[in-house]
């Protein structure tokens, strides 16, 4: 089940300065943003600059975004997540939805547009 602030999840930040790697870390660990930046910087000078920043990189293109809208079950998690992993199987699920709801709405209209649903509406008149 999602928690109230919806951290299940490390996900990147759309709204952090360079790929927004602190800034969902922050969110994760539910830190402040401030700390978790100068964390990194004295990461990057004790460290050597390459390394951290070959990390931050890769934490970058590896962590999936944060949805834009929030989670508010698991439906729309397993939704998500799955979109995130592959947007042709997200796609996929909503076309299968929507054809679904073709295939009923083609039966209704065939029952409501018949000749015998014509026929019983004007015998009930």
């Amino acid at each position: 089940m999602i928690n109230q602030a919806g951290r299940d999840r490390l996900y990147r930040s759309r709204s952090g300065m360079i790929l927004g790697v602190c800034k969902g870390l922050a969110r994760y660990f539910d830190v402040s943003l401030f700390w978790t930046r100068v964390i990194a910087v004295l990461l990057m000078f004790f460290t050597g600059f390459w390394p951290l920043v070959g990390i931050y990189l890769l934490a970058g293109f590896l962590l999936k975004p944060e949805p834009v809208l929030p989670l508010n079950n698991d439906e729309e998690s397993d939704f998500y997540q799955a979109y995130a992993r592959s947007r042709n199987e997200g796609l996929s699920r909503i076309k299968s939805k929507f054809d679904r709801l073709d295939k009923r709405i083609r039966r209704l209209e065939n029952v409501v547009t018949s000749k015998e649903f014509d026929w019983d509406r004007r015998f009930r008149r």
